[in-house]
């Protein structure tokens, strides 16, 4: 809003020369900063009012869970306000809101997978969470009916944003399956596009965009089971995006390290960094011992962005490697399930998610958080590194 109002009064602007202290907010980069402190901004300040509601509320983690290994350590987390992603998702809006050019598409798209993914997990969160409330009836959405609205936002966001690539000149470049090391364009000098490089139809556009947005949301609520956790993982995960959505929407750097050139793209640094300053936020509360949870309301919604705009920026590999937790997270309860149906009760690991068989394996949780942040910030930065290995 505050970027149209500049838009619109640009002339005026000038004239008075105003361009000075008002120019930066016709910078990209500043108002992907600004985003990021913004939202981190609104988490902190209205994080203690939220929780105090949802303590009234009584929409608390009761604290339950299958595995017998974790119901002591679980037990003493019951009651712990949950459902506090209405902090991350409202912080994310507000900052984009503000901040973000919405005559672009690619914003617009964001927003729908945010407001949808959030909308989803706050109508998991309060049926779970109310259930004792309204006397056990319905002990949140069923797995089919949150997969239906998963699959849905993502094929949906799929269709319109191949549609939206359109306005790349050329047309092609928004629709490239760009390969690890695969150079997308002959050189720096040229828009012509490399040997080699894949043009994907609008029906492989969709389902990759399914995949990753579907996938990464459930990889980050699964993720979501220690102190701090899936906050601080986000957090490295969403500035990674920042840079490849720069990098993505200026013709110029793109073309120079041979990654696809996505026009309108460089506004969704933007969303990245609310998000990640919405994070950011939120681990002020959520850091052990947490005071509140981000439950499912965040959990979807953060795990959709990352999905989105890994497929918006063509650069899903390179997400996919920057969130390598997330990755093997969600990987260790399919194998987990896999074996132990097909052994009749053998397990791989002590516990999964991955997280619990390191804390059981007698890392501290403290330890776990920690260690996988490095991880993943390491993760990001070889990420980032490979772009230039073309």
């Amino acid at each position: 809003m505050l970027y149209l109002l500049f838009d619109k009064l640009r002339s005026w602007i000038y004239e008075h020369n105003l361009d000075g202290p008002l120019g930066v907010i016709d910078q990209i980069e500043f108002r992907a900063l600004a985003a990021a402190g913004l939202a981190f901004a609104i988490v902190l300040l209205s994080g203690r009012r939220v929780i105090t509601l949802l303590t009234r509320l009584k929409i608390g983690d009761p604290g339950l869970t299958d595995s017998e290994a974790l119901r002591k350590v679980s037990s003493s987390k019951a009651n712990t306000p949950t459902m506090g992603g209405v902090l991350i998702a409202g912080a994310i809006f507000l900052s984009t809101f503000l901040l973000g050019d919405l005559t672009e598409r690619w914003v617009q798209l964001g927003l729908i997978v945010l407001i949808w993914m959030a909308g989803v997990g706050a109508a998991d969160d309060w049926l779970k969470m109310t259930a004792a409330r309204r006397g056990g009836s319905r002990q949140g959405l069923y797995a089919w009916e949150k997969l239906l609205f998963q699959l849905g936002v993502g094929a949906i966001v799929g269709y319109f944003g191949y549609r939206a690539g359109f306005s790349n000149a050329p047309v092609d470049i928004a629709h490239v399956l760009n390969l690890p090391f695969q150079k997308t364009y002959e050189s720096a000098l040229t828009d012509r596009l490399g040997a080699g490089v894949l043009v994907v139809p609008m029906g492989l556009y969709i389902l990759i965009s399914v995949l990753m947005i579907a996938g990464m949301s459930n990889a980050v609520n699964i993720t979501d089971g220690m102190d701090g956790l899936a906050s601080g993982l986000s957090a490295v995960v969403t500035l990674g995006l920042v840079v490849l959505a720069l990098i993505a929407g200026t013709q110029g750097l793109a073309q120079t390290l041979l990654v696809p050139a996505v026009a309108g793209s460089a506004e969704l640094a933007v969303l990245a960094g609310a998000t990640a300053g919405a994070c950011l936020g939120f681990l002020w509360f959520n850091c052990s011992p947490a005071q509140v949870f981000m439950g499912d309301t965040g959990s979807l919604c953060l795990g959709g962005i990352i999905g989105y705009i890994a497929v918006v920026v063509r650069q899903e590999a390179v997400v996919l490697l920057m969130a390598g937790v997330f990755l093997a997270e969600i990987m260790s309860v399919v194998i987990q399930v896999v074996y132990f149906k097909s052994t009749k009760g053998k397990r791989v690991f002590r516990c999964a998610p991955y997280h619990h068989h390191l804390h059981l394996g007698g890392w501290t949780e403290q330890q776990v958080v920690s260690r996988l942040w490095i991880i993943s910030v390491i993760l990001m930065v070889v990420g980032l590194a490979s772009i230039k290995v073309r």
